[in-house]
């Protein structure tokens, strides 16, 4: 386990004051076969589990009874194949005292527990499940569908998760720099390798292999692209070709599994073009607004489009974007070029908490969703708290299919220069991204190392490695 004992107690005593009433289940993960049955992909535990009994094996079930305080570990033991092909590992009963729980139980156990609580009409909270299997248990134990699970959801319990998990520790800040600590390795090598003729497909397998040789593994899979207007562009086996730029986003997780994710863009040639250096300019200079203004009691929606409405100005000056901010920052036309929100909570998983809704972590009953293009894409938008960890990640892409379609059919047409927008369709995208804590004060860096970003400082940093070899091994 990573913290004290006392935490996971500590926890799960604040979980039960907060559900209040019922049968709290919480599934841990199983292993995941990959293309047959002893083939697995690697472990990796549910988050909330892991939060609220700190252990990593397959095939447990938290079961905490939030009226009597009642708590037990169940899972079943491992037997002698087991011990044969990977060794010997704690008992049930040890990983039950060692988190602190009261007692432990065979899987066999489960079932009874939660038919004696069903026959009492007593509530039973369980969290939206998101693999198979898990829905499959919760289908036998309760006959609820799959198709019917995240419905049935407890909502009190996701609430309840949430509050606890939002405000990060100071132990879990001190985990998140040492996710952190991997991604300055991983993004520094990336801008190291961005040379033409190394491939994309090369640089990601070496930042998954640094992820995996200091921590647990990439946070997510690494994104890698000459295409960075591709939001999502995982690495090809293309060669990198002088003048483009480079769009690394990848993040580490740490044995702990906790998180990092951040974001570079790098000149292949070592230098920005004029124009490259334009656009990259605007993009620092949102990514550093949102810095001045996120503090505890400001509203992240308000950060996101402050940042929006700060692009939409630097684009007019370009020629890409007219008429009035204020007007065209509502009808959402910036959103041609940034089609995504600021940033997302962010710990044990690299978008904190997403699988539990995003409805009930980034937003609550003051701000509410937007169903707007781009905006619908804003993850967290609620008030900052001190604790909050979220990422201040902004972009501008050029999106050639999607500036086709706006121009076709009009779209915001009184804010949008087509056709000075028509000669950036090869430019690609451009996004910096860092991790970000939000203080009592204000807010700060997570990491010590900060990865360049700044047009002086990524150029000074690839002209000094201009010497040294294109591949480490």
């Amino acid at each position: 386990m990573l913290f004290s004992q006392q935490t996971y107690v500590e926890r799960r005593r604040k979980l039960r004051e907060l559900v209040g009433k019922g049968l709290i289940l919480l599934f841990g993960n199983n292993d995941c076969p990959n293309n047959y049955p002893a083939n697995v992909y690697k472990f990796r535990q549910d988050s909330s589990f892991l939060y609220f009994f700190g252990q990593k094996r397959d095939g447990l079930v938290g079961v905490i009874d939030a009226d009597s305080g009642r708590e037990v570990l169940v899972g079943n033991e491992i037997d002698i194949d087991d011990i044969v092909w990977y060794g010997s590992v704690q008992s049930v009963r040890d990983m039950a005292e060692a988190c602190g729980a009261g007692e432990s139980q065979p899987m066999a156990a489960l079932a009874g527990m939660v038919e004696q609580a069903r026959q009492a009409g007593r509530p039973i909270h369980f969290l939206p499940p998101y693999r198979h299997d898990t829905q499959i248990q919760i289908m036998d134990l309760l006959g609820i569908h799959p198709s019917q699970q995240r419905e049935a959801a407890s909502l009190s319990l996701i609430q309840a998760v949430v509050k606890l998990r939002s405000i990060k520790t100071e132990e879990e800040v001190a985990e998140l720099e040492r996710a952190s600590a991997i991604g300055y390795r991983m993004h520094t090598t990336a801008m190291r390798l961005a040379r033409p003729g190394v491939t994309e497909q090369y640089i990601g397998g070496v930042l998954d292999g640094i992820a995996s040789s200091y921590g647990a593994q990439v946070s997510f899979p690494s994104i890698v692209s000459m295409h960075g207007e591709i939001l999502h562009g995982y690495p090809s086996p293309r060669p990198l070709e002088a003048g483009r730029l480079l769009l690394v986003d990848a993040g580490a997780e740490t044995n702990h599994n906790y998180c990092s994710d951040h974001t570079r863009t790098t000149p292949i040639s070592g230098h920005f073009t004029s124009r490259q250096r334009d656009i990259y300019n605007i993009v620092v200079e949102c990514h550093d607004l949102a810095l001045t203004h996120a503090r505890p009691g400001v509203r992240w929606w308000d950060v996101h489009m402050a940042v929006c409405a700060l692009m939409t100005d630097r684009l007019k000056e370009l020629g890409l974007m007219r008429g009035d901010t204020e007007e065209a920052v509502h009808a959402g036309a910036h959103a041609l070029f940034l089609p995504h929100g600021l940033g997302h909570m962010m710990g044990m998983d690299v978008h904190d908490m997403e699988g539990l809704g995003q409805i009930y972590v980034g937003y609550d009953d003051e701000t509410r969703p937007s169903t707007q293009f781009g905006t619908a894409s804003l993850r967290f938008a609620r008030r900052l708290e001190a604790g909050h960890v979220v990422t201040d990640e902004p972009g501008i892409y050029f999106i050639p299919d999607l500036i086709d379609l706006w121009r076709k059919e009009g779209i915001n047409a009184e804010f949008l220069n087509f056709d000075q927008i028509e000669t950036y369709k090869d430019f690609g995208g451009i996004r910096i991204e860092d991790d970000v804590l939000i203080t009592p004060g204000g807010c700060r860096f997570l990491g010590e190392e900060r990865i360049p970003y700044h047009v002086d400082e990524v150029e000074q940093f690839l002209a000094e490695h201009a010497d040294k070899p294109a591949k480490i091994y």
